[in-house]
């Protein structure tokens, strides 16, 4: 076992850490072409439903036009602030950025950059000496797991700027700066293995509850072949704490982030 700042010590050889980190690259790679098939269907299905809605408005429009066309002056006044108040209410409407399941593939970038961001915090105050002694295999699990969650965000947001909406490259997330504040209180390599664990929970289960609460199936897809990578990250981590990861018969769904930690 290697020692760390303040007594912390591996509870696994660093040998068995590289071994689990070399699975779940393997597994990472076995699931990245169903991911980006899954995600190519999404932001398709995306497409296809936002042209059935830009038909049906085209047919309203020109049936209004229509109604213009044979309503007297006074009619056609009362048209026009009946066509103002409509543009009101639409830009109303277009000022939600991510709405239906949208909001569940803005949830889940935001997520994913949060933990991108997280281990990438981790590893600088590593290379600073601010974690004390840092096993290498250690640092290897946090470049992969960051590198991982990188290339799930890059899904994410592929299939956001397919539908027409900025990317997320922040993290747009009410619970962020408490994140950061507690990331930035921990002195040791445990202390990260603890707020890494709490994120790759809250991405699984997330997942998890995605998987039967969106309504499109390439939607559900993504999600559910990504999921098992995050649960990998969950149990690796588990392990550094010392933690066996005893599975359970039904992941749970208690710690699943809410759409309403989004900020945008």
């Amino acid at each position: 076992m290697s020692a760390g700042n303040g007594g912390w010590e591996l509870p696994i050889s660093e040998g068995e850490l590289s071994r689990l980190t070399r699975e779940l690259d393997e597994a990472h790679r076995e699931y990245l072409p169903a991911m980006h098939a899954a995600a190519a269907d999404l932001t398709e299905e995306v497409r296809a439903s936002r042209r059935r809605f830009l038909m049906g408005t085209g047919a309203v429009a020109a049936g209004l036009a229509l109604a213009a066309c044979s309503s007297s002056s006074t009619k056609s006044t009362a048209g026009a602030a009946s066509s103002s108040a409509g543009a009101a209410s639409a830009s109303a409407t277009a000022s939600s950025m991510y709405t239906g399941d949208l909001q569940v593939v803005a949830l889940a970038t935001a997520l994913e950059n949060q933990a991108v961001g997280a281990y990438g915090a981790a590893l600088t105050a590593a290379k600073a000496g601010k974690l004390g002694a840092v096993p290498p295999a250690v640092a290897t699990f946090a470049t992969t797991a960051m590198s991982q969650h990188a290339d799930h965000a890059k899904a994410w947001n592929a299939v956001l700027t397919g539908a027409g909406k900025p990317a997320i490259t922040t993290v747009p997330l009410s619970n962020q700066p408490a994140t950061l504040q507690a990331l930035g209180a921990v002195t040791d390599v445990g202390g990260v293995a603890k707020l890494a664990l709490m994120l790759e929970n809250q991405a699984a289960q997330t997942y998890l509850f995605a998987t039967y609460n969106v309504t499109s199936p390439a939607g559900i897809a993504t999600a559910a072949s990504i999921a098992p990578v995050e649960a990998m990250h969950a149990a690796i981590l588990n392990f550094v704490l010392g933690q066996y990861p005893v599975p359970d018969d039904f992941l749970p769904v208690d710690k699943a982030a809410s759409p309403t930690l989004l900020t945008v």
